[in-house]
């Protein structure tokens, strides 16, 4: 009897002769490089370094794409969005030390927004490692220890021998739900010896399914067929398990209002007679949710954003699908599913039952009336309408990823994404210059569609060297700065809380002619002409950069009262 763990794969004669005869003049970089082909990649970003040249020498002997940014940080928030836009492991290349280091805030921002980045640093030579202290270039007690806290899982390799199943047990990793990034690192005398070990040729890192429990899910269908008035939280993991379908499908199923959050966007359709839309600052959308007697919250932790800053108490019974089990009911006592939502979504879809509620729509037509009188009465038409002006600009199927800037946080609340995976932005970590950067990212992965970037002045100077970037490779990414003089959001906060702002206001230079410089067409826009402007900006070619001078007013919170 032949049982399954008892096959073997034989290699067929060519890979025999292919095993016994590599070629001359590889290293330990090429084993880097075709266990990346090898489990599907054709792009890598990164920035080289002297202890990763050996990495960075194979990729000329291989058919992998290279993007090179100026900044590692600004690489990793690129890899970031290329893995939001097609789904695969990203790879970033870097070096150690600095270069590492550098990347720190990107990782922490595909962690929060569990997009699958697979790093891969250099290290310092083998005998520098353990901790001491031998002066080399670069070192570290403990790189890795760096980013243990951020990443999802660190994966150290100490011989070529290790590299290939080093790299499939990351790669596996940062897709298994939730994804995120991880870290791979290998010393400098490893990557440049030369190897004879065969090229790789075959990976199996295949990412690990996680269904729900299926007792969880038939009580979790049991209670939504029976609830009188049940609501549904979609958050960002959603969007990222592609199960905005499925959702809107148990969503009329039930007739239960959605509520997407800032990192859901796009996960329900914005006009649909259910749609709560992005109001989840609203107290308006929070007295609503604490009413529903059967609240659904699918891939959110209900953090800061998503619960109206903590000031969401639900009096219902609450039902959380979540695959970071760090954040299963972390923040309210729930029905915890600990599951991809995708899969969660299917099962409630065969065992829930329909509900009839013809109600449904006008409660949620009602709350939306006032959350747009709210708005309405604290003058803020200059903001509404640029922000206006943006989605009639920029096309229906074309991505945007927005810095930490007013405009962002309107696009929050405000932004209809036309769909799913469509609106992206820093808010999983909150620090600023992801957005320019990120828009490259996603233009290297899909250039057949405009890619929108949008930043405030105070961002904006985080990216400005990847305009060379976005000019070397001819990348079709418009960027919208939004020129207010310094840290606007910042400039408000401390103005509302202190009487006066401090360390807000900002030098910066002239946008336009900087752009120019770098061989950018740039052009200096206002509200009235924005419309046209970015649409003639999105629509032609390359890079390109719009500078509105504008000073924008965020709408009063409402969980300060």
């Amino acid at each position: 009897m032949t049982h399954d763990h008892d096959l073997v794969l034989r290699p067929t004669e060519a890979q025999t002769a292919a095993a016994l005869n590599p070629p001359a003049g590889r290293n330990g970089g090429d084993l880097v490089v075709e266990t990346l082909a090898a489990l599907g990649t054709t792009t890598v970003f990164g920035l080289p370094g002297q202890h990763a040249l050996g990495m960075f020498d194979a990729l000329r002997r291989s058919d992998l794409r290279y993007v090179g940014l100026r900044v590692e940080n600004n690489a990793g928030f690129a890899a970031d969005a290329y893995g939001r836009i097609t789904g695969e492991a990203a790879p970033l290349l870097l070096s150690t030390g600095p270069g590492a280091l550098t990347s720190l805030a990107a990782l922490q921002e595909a962690a929060a927004a569990s997009a699958p980045v697979l790093a891969i640093s250099s290290q310092i030579p083998s005998a520098g490692l353990g901790g001491g202290r031998h002066g080399y270039l670069h070192e570290l007690p403990d790189q890795s220890a760096s980013f243990r806290g951020v990443v999802k899982s660190v994966h150290t390799v100490r011989t070529q021998s290790q590299i290939p199943s080093a790299i499939e047990a990351a790669w596996k990793s940062a897709l298994t739900a939730p994804h995120g990034p991880v870290w791979v690192e290998i010393p400098q005398d490893v990557l440049l010896a030369p190897t004879r070990i065969p090229v790789v040729t075959g990976g199996d890192a295949f990412p690990e399914e996680l269904p729900p429990r299926v007792e969880l899910t038939a009580l979790a269908a049991d209670l939504l067929s029976k609830a009188a008035r049940p609501a549904i939280i979609a958050g960002g993991g959603v969007v990222r398990s592609d199960a905005s379908r499925k959702l809107r499908q148990l969503a009329e199923l039930l007739q239960a209002p959605v509520v997407t959050t800032p990192g859901g966007k796009g996960a329900f359709p914005w006009n649909h007679p259910l749609s709560l839309q992005s109001w989840i600052e609203d107290r308006y959308v929070t007295d609503f949710l604490e009413d529903a007697d059967v609240l659904l919250v699918v891939g959110s932790g209900l953090g800061e954003l998503s619960s109206n800053y903590h000031t969401f108490k639900p009096r219902g019974r609450v039902i959380q699908i979540e695959a970071d089990l760090g954040k299963l009911e972390s923040n309210h006592p729930a029905l915890g599913i600990h599951a991809d939502a995708r899969l969660a979504l299917q099962a409630l879809l065969e065992t829930v039952g329909r509900r009839t509620d013809e109600g449904a729509p006008e409660r949620v037509r009602e709350v939306l009336t006032k959350v747009a009188e709210r708005i309405a009465s604290q003058e803020l038409t200059l903001e509404q309408d640029v922000l206006a002006s943006v989605r009639k600009a920029l096309p229906a199927d074309s991505p945007s990823f927005w810095d930490m800037t007013i405009l962002a946080y309107w696009a929050w609340s405000a932004f209809d994404a036309k769909g799913p995976n469509l609106l992206h932005s820093a808010q999983g970590a909150g620090g600023l210059g992801y957005g320019f950067p990120a828009a490259l990212g996603a233009a290297v992965a899909d250039g057949s569609r405009p890619v929108l970037a949008v930043s405030g002045d105070g961002g904006a100077l985080y990216s400005i060297a990847e305009l060379a970037t976005a000019r070397q490779y001819d990348l079709n990414v418009t960027w919208l700065i939004v020129d207010d003089g310094g840290y606007g959001i910042l400039r408000e906060y401390m103005t509302d809380a202190f009487g006066e702002a401090t360390a807000t206001e900002l030098t910066r230079p002239d946008y336009v002619a900087l752009a120019e410089s770098f061989g950018v067409p740039g052009v200096r826009t206002t509200p009235e002409t924005l419309e046209a402007d970015l649409a003639k900006a999105l629509g032609e070619p390359g890079p390109s950069v719009v500078v509105l001078p504008a000073v924008l007013r965020m709408f009063a919170p409402t969980h300060l009262g």
